[in-house]
Parts: C-alpha cells; sequence; structure tokens
C-alpha cells in the first residue's frame, strides 16, 4: 500500500460494493444477488468510469465454499479479478463480510479461525497477484451485533460470547494474513472497523468513557496492544476470556498496514438516563443505570464528532496510514451528496494537517437492500448508492459526476452542496436538545441559488416547498401573480431576478370534466405555459421538471402503460398533457417530464383518499367507480422521488406512481381498512353511471421501463395513515418537518 506524506495530493478515491452474507437463525441474506452484482457483469466497466484507485472486492467464504472447505465455487470471482485488473482497479479482497462463515462453522466454533485461513491460502494461491486484504470485515461490529446484540448469527446476548466472536476473528485475520503472505510476502492487511464516538450526560460519563475505549480493541489486538496494561485488560479477564488466548493474540500480533475507518452517520452516538425524552426503541442499560442511545447528530454540535477529528485520533494513535474504508447515508440524494463531501473535506482536512490519509472509499456503490432493519426483516427495502439498481441496467445518480470530479482532484460544483448537510443545521436537534451555539451559526456556504417552484396555491406546488424545508434545498413557489408561466416575458424577468438552478413546474389546469368545455384556458395552462416555460429554461441551461398524466392514454392496452407507450387520450384534459409532453421535450430535450396518477397525500383534504375517509367519518355512504382501474400516488413518495431525479440530472418521460393496480373503490376500501373505518358504507357503482363530462380509459395504471421508484401501494397507505393530519386548505407550509 503507498505510503504518502502529508505534503502529497488529497486523498485517493475507492469504492466498494455492499456484499454482507448474513445469516438470520438458519436463513442467509446475500447483498450481492439482492442488488443484482452477482449477475451483472457490466458493472467493473462502470466503476472504472468512476477514475476509483482500489476497490474492496468479495471473495467471500459462504459463496466460494458453501458446502464444504475443500469444494470451490471460483466462476464469479475469477471473472470478478479478472476485470478488475484489465481495468487497471487495484482490488482489495474481502473474505468474511458481517457474516458467520458456511454453514460448517460459525464465530463461535473453536475451529473458526482455522478454517477461514484455510480458505485465504486458497483466495491467494488462486490470486497470487493480489496483495490487499481484509480477511475479517469490522471484526468488533460484527462480534457486538452476533453475540451481544442478537441480531445476526449465532445470535448470543452476553459480552463473554462477544469477546469470543472478537478474538476468533482477530486469530482468524492473523492466521489468514499468515497463510497469504506465504503465497505473496507483500500483501497487505486493510483492518476496516466502525469508528464512532460516543458522548454522554454527565452520570454516563464512566459508559462512555468504556465504549471509546472498545471501539480500538480490535485494532488493539491486531496491533499486540492488548497486555496486562492495556485500559480493558481486566475487563476481559473479568468476563471470562483466557489469559493464555490474549497472550497468543499479542505474541502473534499482526498489525493493520491501513487502518480501515468505515464512518456512518449513526456511527457517533449519546447516551442519556432521562429516558422519558426518548423513544422506547433505544431504551437500553448496563446493570448499573437505563438509559437512551440516540444518535449524537441529534443532540451535540457537529464539530464534537467530525470525520477530521476522528480521522486525527486513528492516526496519532497507531502512526498507521489510515483510509476511510466506507462513506455512505441512507438519505435523499443531497444529503448522501452532502455527507461523502463531509467526510471528504475532513479527510482532505486531516491530511493536510499531518495524518496519513490514504483513501476515502465511496461505499455501497449499488446500494443496499433491507440495512434500515439491519438485516433482521425481510421487506425488500431499497436505499440507493453510486448507482441506482431498479431499472433494467444501473442508473448513475449524482453521486458520479461528484465521485469523478473527487478522483480527479476537483471540487465537486452541484448547486445542491451550497447548503449544509442536516447534522449540521441547527434544526436538527430533538428530544428538547438545543445547544449554545459554538461560534457563528452556519446554514449556508454561500448564497445558495434555489429551486423556483410554480403553483403556490395547489397541492403539488405545496407539497415540494414543504419537502424543500424538510431537505434543506433552497427554493422559492411563485404565485401565478409573481410569474405567468403563459408570459415569456414574466418568466424571462423572474428567472433573471432569482436566478434558480432548477424549475419545478407544479402549476396547472386540473378540473378535467370543466376542461371539456374550458379547452383553450385548458391547453394555455397546461400546453402552452409549459412550453414557454421549457424553452425559456433551455435558453438558461436550468433543468426543468413538469408534470403529465396517465389521462394521455385511452386504456385499451389492458396492462400497466409504460413510458414508451403510444399515447391516444380520450379527453381535453388529457389531450393537453399530451401537448404539453411534445412541447416541452421539443424545446427543452433535457427536461423531465413526469407522468403520474391519482396522488393523494395527507396535507390536503381535497384528494380521492383523504375526502373518502372524510365522508366514512361522519358515516356517510360514499360512492365511487369499481370499474376504473388506475395506479394512486403517495404525494410525499411522488415529491421525494422526483427531487431526487432532479438532481440526478435526469431527462424525458417518468412514470412515477406507487407499485400497485388497483380500483377506485377498491382503494377507498383499502384506505378504510387502513385507518379503522368501515368499508361497508362504500357505494360501488359503473364509471359511466357517475354521468362524469370527460370521457376516462376504463384501465390508465402506469408502470415503469426505467424504474419502479415509488414503493408499494400498501407502503404508502400506512404511511398516509401515519402522516395525515389536519391542515387548513389552501394553507402554505413553512414549517419545519422532521426527517424520515
Amino acid at each position: 500500500m503507498e505510503i504518502e506524506t502529508h505534503h502529497s495530493p488529497p486523498p485517493q478515491m475507492w469504492a466498494g460494493v455492499e456484499c454482507t452474507v448474513a445469516r438470520i437463525g438458519n436463513r442467509y441474506t446475500n447483498q450481492m444477488a439482492a442488488i443484482g452484482h452477482a449477475s451483472r457483469p457490466g458493472d467493473f466497466e462502470r466503476f472504472a468510469q468512476l477514475g476509483i484507485r482500489a476497490l474492496r472486492l468479495p471473495v467471500l467464504w459462504e459463496l466460494v465454499s458453501p458446502v464444504e472447505p475443500k469444494q470451490h465455487d471460483w466462476e464469479w470471482p475469477d471473472h470478478a479479478l479478472a476485470e478488475v485488473k484489465r481495468l487497471g482497479i487495484r482490488p482489495i479482497v474481502g473474505l468474511l463480510h458481517h457474516g458467520s462463515g458456511p454453514g460448517y462453522t460459525n464465530l463461535l466454533d473453536p475451529q473458526f479461525s482455522e478454517l477461514l485461513a484455510d480458505h485465504a491460502r486458497a483466495v491467494a494461491e488462486r490470486y497470487p497477484w493480489v496483495d490487499a486484504y481484509t480477511p475479517v470485515n469490522e471484526p468488533l461490529t460484527t462480534a457486538r451485533f452476533s453475540a451481544l446484540y442478537g441480531h445476526w448469527y449465532p445470535h448470543a446476548r452476553h459480552h463473554t460470547k462477544m469477546a469470543q466472536c472478537l478474538l476468533h476473528e482477530c486469530r482468524a485475520t492473523i492466521l489468514s494474513m499468515r497463510a497469504i503472505r506465504k503465497v505473496n510476502p507483500s500483501a497487505h492487511l486493510v483492518q476496516t472497523e466502525d469508528l464512532g464516538e460516543i458522548f454522554s450526560t454527565p452520570l454516563l460519563t464512566y459508559q462512555a468513557a468504556f465504549e471509546n475505549e472498545r471501539r480500538w480493541l480490535a485494532w488493539d489486538l491486531l496491533c499486540g496492544r492488548v497486555d496486562r496494561n492495556h485500559p480493558l485488560y481486566l475487563w476481559l479477564l473479568w468476563i471470562g476470556v483466557p489469559r493464555d488466548e490474549l497472550q497468543w493474540i499479542k505474541d502473534n500480533a499482526c498489525p493493520p498496514d491501513v487502518i480501515g475507518v468505515n464512518h456512518y452517520l449513526s456511527s457517533n452516538r449519546y447516551l442519556d438516563e432521562h429516558i422519558e425524552r426518548y423513544p422506547v426503541h433505544s431504551h437500553g442499560g448496563n446493570r448499573k443505570h437505563r438509559y437512551a442511545d440516540v444518535l449524537a447528530a441529534r443532540v451535540v454540535p457537529d464539530d464534537l464528532a467530525s470525520p477530521e477529528k476522528l480521522l486525527r485520533e486513528a492516526w496519532e494513535r497507531y502512526q498507521i496510514p489510515v483510509a476511510v474504508t466506507e462513506v455512505h447515508n441512507g438519505c435523499t440524494r443531497e444529503e448522501q451528496l452532502r455527507w461523502l463531501k463531509y467526510v471528504w473535506q475532513g479527510a482532505a482536512n486531516a491530511k493536510r494537517s499531518g495524518a496519513n490519509i490514504l483513501a476515502v472509499t465511496a461505499w455501497s456503490l449499488l446500494g443496499a437492500v433491507d440495512w434500515d432493519s439491519l438485516l433482521t426483516a425481510e421487506r425488500d427495502h431499497y436505499e440507493p448508492g453510486v448507482f441506482d439498481v431498479r431499472g433494467p441496467e444501473p442508473r448513475a445518480t449524482a453521486l458520479v459526476p461528484m465521485i469523478q470530479s473527487l478522483a480527479r482532484g476537483e471540487t465537486p460544483s452541484h448547486p445542491v452542496l451550497a447548503q449544509l448537510g442536516w447534522w449540521q443545521r441547527h434544526d436538527r436537534y430533538h428530544f428538547g436538545h438545543q445547544p449554545e451555539p459554538r461560534g457563528k451559526i452556519r446554514q449556508m456556504k454561500a448564497p445558495a441559488r434555489p429551486i423556483l417552484i410554480t403553483g403556490a396555491t395547489g397541492t403539488l406546488g405545496q407539497a415540494f416547498a414543504r419537502m424543500c424545508v424538510v431537505r434543506g434545498l433552497a427554493y422559492q413557489l411563485l404565485r401565478r401573480s409573481e410569474m405567468d408561466i403563459a408570459n415569456a416575458e414574466s418568466i424571462a424577468g423572474v428567472l433573471q431576478r432569482l436566478n434558480p438552478w432548477a424549475v419545478v413546474n407544479a402549476a396547472g389546469y386540473v378540473r378535467v370534466d370543466n376542461a371539456e368545455v374550458e379547452r383553450d384556458r385548458c391547453y394555455q395552462e397546461n400546453a402552452i405555459g409549459p412550453g414557454l416555460l421549457a424553452r425559456a429554461c433551455a435558453q438558461r441551461r436550468i433543468p426543468m421538471v413538469t408534470f403529465s398524466s396517465d389521462l394521455v392514454f385511452d386504456g385499451r392496452k389492458g396492462s400497466p402503460y409504460v413510458e414508451s407507450d403510444p399515447v391516444s387520450p380520450l379527453n381535453e384534459y388529457g389531450r393537453s398533457k399530451a401537448a404539453a409532453e411534445r412541447m416541452v421535450l421539443a424545446e427543452h430535450p433535457g427536461a423531465l417530464v413526469i407522468r403520474t396518477s391519482a396522488f393523494f397525500g395527507p396535507w390536503d383534504q381535497y384528494n380521492f383518499v383523504t375526502l373518502a375517509l372524510n365522508a366514512l367519518t361522519r358515516g356517510e355512504r360514499f360512492v365511487t367507480a369499481e370499474d376504473a382501474v388506475i395506479s394512486p400516488t403517495y404525494i410525499p413518495d411522488l415529491v421525494q422521488n422526483t427531487l431526487d431525479l432532479l438532481i440526478d440530472g435526469e431527462h424525458g418521460i417518468w412514470h412515477l406512481a406507487n407499485d400497485g393496480v388497483i380500483t377506485w373503490a377498491d382503494l377507498a376500501t383499502l384506505a378504510a381498512e387502513r385507518a379503522g373505518l368501515d368499508p361497508h358504507l362504500i357505494h360501488r357503482v359503473a364509471a359511466a353511471s357517475l354521468s362524469l363530462a370527460a370521457p376516462r380509459p376504463a384501465y390508465s395504471a402506469l408502470a415503469s421501463e426505467r424504474g419502479q421508484l415509488l414503493p408499494p401501494l400498501l407502503e404508502a397507505l400506512t404511511k398516509y395513515t401515519r402522516d395525515r393530519v389536519d391542515l387548513r386548505p389552501g394553507a402554505i407550509i413553512t414549517e419545519f418537518e422532521a426527517a424520515s
């Protein structure tokens, strides 16, 4: 591994794919299969285009030898390692990633260490040119989650079991590197571990001090530092660790060549004995005190636990080169960008101050599945990474150009980076905490260019404004009197004055039946206006998004419509939207056109679901069609994903609707059941009997050939029931909303 001085250029850019094979009971979960990486050979070409210097690449024990130790399946690693070698990327090979090994062993097995070393030897013999390894990823974290908290196999809950797992993992690392170096004496050990800091109330200082010492334990063991002078030596003996096992580790120390720091927003914690202030799921304790364990970012100032501080501590403790080996944030796109820049800047600052910081690793290149539950629940909850894999092929997000810029030593310039991440903003504090400002409060690094949002009095415009507040995105929400999108001079003046970096057109004519007699007005507001706005944005190279409808289709297909299906509207409203699509994309090929359907949300009183539930709450009959098929869309899901696509620079037509096909009547019934109301008051009729002025398609459900981004309808209805609030109709929302 190259050793650089603090006079050298900024840190290198590395990357990695979430690859955990976790055992929960007798069930294995495979992240590489879940995100498609295991069966998609073209991924490595995508990774190479990022400009990365090294790739954390799994050759996992559970996948190579799942049945018995001497039986190997090399097909995937043969291809993967050949590709990265051809592409000039240095592999850092991982052998065990948060796992307990194949079914014939586990972390508490006395033979675990020798068995993993046998696998390491086989890998090194097959790929003798590989010179960087991580035999066990995050040994302390894995031991805690598997044998102290019981999340993963072997599901123990005892300090002694946790320590046994950790010692087995460290012994396995030592024996594995010994076996590898018999083949390649120059092989480096890149030892990863989560590194966070624990903060607390004065009463719990002792607990925080213990955990802050324990976080170094895996590295201390490998470096041969755990002897009778180590702060945790007597504790380890007290919980039952044999003295001779500690002595063996010390005598056979295998110091890492690189200290690999995996750092997440959740790494830093805060302990407080006043548990009544905090949600029940955060409650825990030791034998002495009960306390809540919560995200430190919600309580303490960000500079107390900055990445720069943690990296400097790691360097000063070991004087071994340090790399950030995982950086990922399962959040909205702008916060992913901000988090990567925040950690990168911390690493660069630490390096400039004299710490030997080798690299920053963009983690979870292809995203991750079910990590919101620590893999303990199979809900297929996907969080995108650098690429989003929900389409036919992985789609590059805004993280791709950012990583490419960092790899070239350039400063990323996306407009959303002008504002700070939520963990730095003063409105992030929860649980009654509001620390005194430490110096000047930093809300923006520079004046932020806004997102311009039209449609201030409409449901969609207000929803975008609300979400921009939540996400820390500067915005300007405009009424028609402030900018008339059907007037080119009005548009030009506002764009010149506000200088937005993006425009969201949430205005338009929405009365489908009235459009049959107000054709000119409908066409003016839904087609001419968006076309003029698109022309003005194209002239100024401003990204733009506008909205279309499922009513551009006639329903004859009889199955969900995708983006490439030809349009054939049945009514004037649909014709105005179809015309808008043509005009906007002709004027601005880089524009984003979102087709959506039957949206509902918790913040207005006039959408279908809310009207149905209000009627049922009053004990009134609710009449709706039982033969019209749609794909409902939950407004918060629509807005969140539209903003992500806008930030990513996506263009063309996208279908955004919740995953599900349902009739209006069944939607009302499902919503009633979720809300605990009596669905028998729902009166099902044929759509033709409703005597609507505008003809509707009998089947207008939407699907996507570009990627199903919105979650299932049942999940959306559950969120709607949770989030529904009583708002004054037409009110403009400005208050801060807690981020999800």
